[in-house]
């Protein structure tokens, strides 16, 4: 499979609509050398537009020079990521539908919209010879639900220029009578009806409430703010308050478009995406332990806890791998031999891991509890407790297990506190956008804590797999006092980042 990031901008134009004179916008030098294609795609999406309702296009298409089958999914900004497959028949690929089972679930993929193109692409370069970016003039003819419609539109595509190439030839584009895109797409603005209606029945479509890594901060001031405008006459009119939206479903909804955004790239092990997709099945574990008696949700914690255990059993060696080859390279060139053995075992455990993680995704279990937890966030929203006071009452229970476990100092106890801290974490990071700074300042002082505590546990780990691998090896044994040291330091320190994450000023949210 080829993966690339494609960014483009897309234009409407007008039938009579001519391409302006580009040379000299944007350090383009020369507009020679235009290619003419027709393109012919069909597209593929379930029967109520899961793909495209989540902003992601699945296709077939011949002509140009890139047939076959493409996947395009978000990116940042004007940014896209594609990944493309060679033509093999008119099944979509099983490698493109691994990519999108998180959305599609179970329901099948099948044709919805053909479009045939007639493109006229003209590379734009630069005084070097440098293709900067590629401007197509396209006419669409698109067939869908017994419907044909027909139309022009201009895409400008980057290949080696840079985002102001694009701010540059867009002025020129609109000077001369172009406007932006109706749709995010081709096939969008080819199905638009049919696409209004399957978002309308979608109580929330899952993967779109908020984008991947976002907070609830702006979404929360859009609906809790009243919208004012204006009379013809100047004179300044209210509007009723859009209905606020409950910031725990928020949270909630958040952490789980964040599993269905990293999805794709946990199933490749990349260590990011594993990371980031095990981080959002914790807090919304967490979000449903603190608010228990809201969702009634003991079966989806347990799923969601058997989930981050898979995607642990990728990204807990990565970690440790990292860790333990830095601590090789820092005991010097006689320790290689080592090195060798901590990487072997740590990567062999990673490609168990991986294959397990990959089976798992596939299964009718991932499926059912990805059902599970849509029911729960796309439903009305609750009345739920005082988020300020539950925060309180984890946090202050957070801080007694730990005065317990420093003063009994048995590792299980101080883990559990360290768990503990990460369910009051996630609680303050839900208050912090209705909050502001006081809260931002505690989820600060609360994530050094908990990485303190999380240095003392890498470290009993670290040094369980070090006894592993050569209880009886004196280098091993070496790395396993420096690992043993490591640990008692970062418990020492432990007293001191709890003080300044109990700060009165640090506090002060509550």
């Amino acid at each position: 499979m080829e993966i690339a990031t494609e960014t483009e901008r897309k234009y409407d134009v007008p039938e009579t609509f001519e391409l302006p004179d580009l040379v000299g916008v944007g350090g383009i030098a020369g507009v020679d050398g235009a290619e003419t294609h027709d393109l012919d795609a069909t597209y593929f999406d379930t029967e109520d537009l899961r793909l495209m309702r989540n902003r992601r296009t699945l296709r077939q298409r011949s002509g140009g020079n890139d047939a076959g089958w493409h996947l395009k999914t978000p990116g940042d900004g004007d940014g896209r990521t594609e990944h493309r497959l060679p033509a093999n028949g008119d099944e979509v690929p099983a490698e493109l539908t691994a990519l999108v089972r998180a959305i599609v679930r179970r329901h099948p993929l099948g044709p919805v919209a053909r479009l045939r193109t007639h493109r006229v692409e003209t590379p734009l370069r630069d005084a070097d010879g440098r293709t900067l970016a590629l401007v197509a003039q396209d006419r669409v003819t698109a067939d869908s639900d017994g419907t044909q419609t027909v139309w022009q539109e201009v895409e400008v595509e980057l290949v080696d220029g840079d985002v102001a190439v694009l701010d540059e030839v867009e002025r020129r584009l609109f000077d001369a009578g172009a406007s932006p895109a109706q749709g995010p797409s081709k096939v969008a603005r080819a199905l638009a009806d049919r696409l209004a209606a399957a978002k309308a029945g979608a109580t929330t479509k899952p993967g779109a409430t908020t984008k991947p890594g976002t907070t609830a901060k702006s979404a929360t001031a859009k609906s809790a703010t009243a919208k004012s405008g204006t009379t013809k006459s100047g004179t300044a009119r209210s509007k009723k308050p859009e209905p606020q939206v409950n910031p725990v479903i928020l949270y909630a909804r958040e952490q789980r478009d964040a599993i269905l955004s990293h999805d794709p790239a946990a199933r490749r092990g990349e260590p990011r995406a594993v990371h980031q997709m095990r981080v959002a099945t914790r807090r919304l574990r967490s979000t449903l332990k603190t608010y228990k008696k809201v969702f009634d949700a003991n079966d989806v914690r347990d799923e969601l806890r058997w989930l981050a255990g898979v995607l642990g059993a990728v990204r807990d060696p990565q970690v440790l791998e990292e860790k333990l080859l830095g601590l090789v390279d820092e005991a010097g060139p006689e320790f290689a031999h080592t090195a060798q053995r901590v990487r072997a075992h740590l990567e062999h455990r990673i490609g168990t891991g991986r294959a397990e993680l990959a089976e798992a995704l596939e299964s009718d279990r991932y499926l059912d509890l990805l059902d599970r937890i849509d029911e729960l966030v796309d439903r009305d929203s609750p009345r739920t407790p005082d988020p300020v006071k539950r925060a309180r009452k984890v946090l202050a229970k957070a801080d007694a297990t730990l005065d317990a476990a420093l003063a009994s100092g048995v590792e299980e106890e101080i883990h559990e506190s360290r768990k503990g801290f990460k369910q009051a974490r996630y609680a303050v990071e839900l208050i912090a956008p209705s909050a502001g700074e006081p809260a931002k300042r505690l989820v600060k002082a609360l994530t050094n804590l908990q990485d303190g505590l999380g240095d003392y546990q890498d470290s009993n780990i670290a040094r369980g797999v070090l006894r592993e691998l050569g209880g009886d090896s004196f280098h091993f044994g070496v790395l396993y006092g420096r690992q043993e040291q490591v640990g008692r330091e970062a418990l020492a320190g432990v007293p001191a980042l709890a003080r300044a994450a109990r700060r009165r000023k640090v506090r002060r949210v509550f």
